[in-house]
């Protein structure tokens, strides 16, 4: 089971900012979000790589029921990529290298911008 974090934006507050699953392991990164029957507005995960990418970051929608906004953030904690990821799409792959991946409901899009510094608080 991933630890829960929560995401917090450092250039501006985000009221109830998203409590995700901090997600570091081969295991629960390849499970992700799949067949998970919906998404809570203040849930999502966290896909953590090991170093900064395009490729490792990349993620994939099969058999996630839902939408989702993702957000790519590179080690320098800094937004560089974000969008609207749909249900069933092969593949989504961000703009440039990033090490973190933030899977959360749609709704909350406009919570981050590219550019927007970010900080995770431990909940554990």
């Amino acid at each position: 089971m991933s630890r829960p974090v929560i995401v917090r934006n450092q250039n501006r507050g985000i009221e109830n900012p998203p409590r995700v699953g901090y997600c570091d392991s081969f295991l629960c990164r390849l499970r992700g979000l799949m067949f998970r029957p919906q998404l809570g507005r203040d849930e999502g995960l966290l896909l953590v790589e090991k170093r900064d990418s395009r490729i490792d970051t990349s993620i994939h929608m099969f058999f996630v029921p839902f939408d989702l906004a993702v957000f790519w953030i590179n080690s320098e904690m800094t937004v560089v990529d974000k969008i609207i990821a749909k249900s069933w799409h092969p593949a989504y792959f961000p703009k440039t290298e990033a090490k973190y991946t933030l899977e959360i409901h749609p709704n909350r899009i406009g919570d981050y911008e590219v550019g927007d510094q970010v900080e995770f608080e431990n909940l554990a």
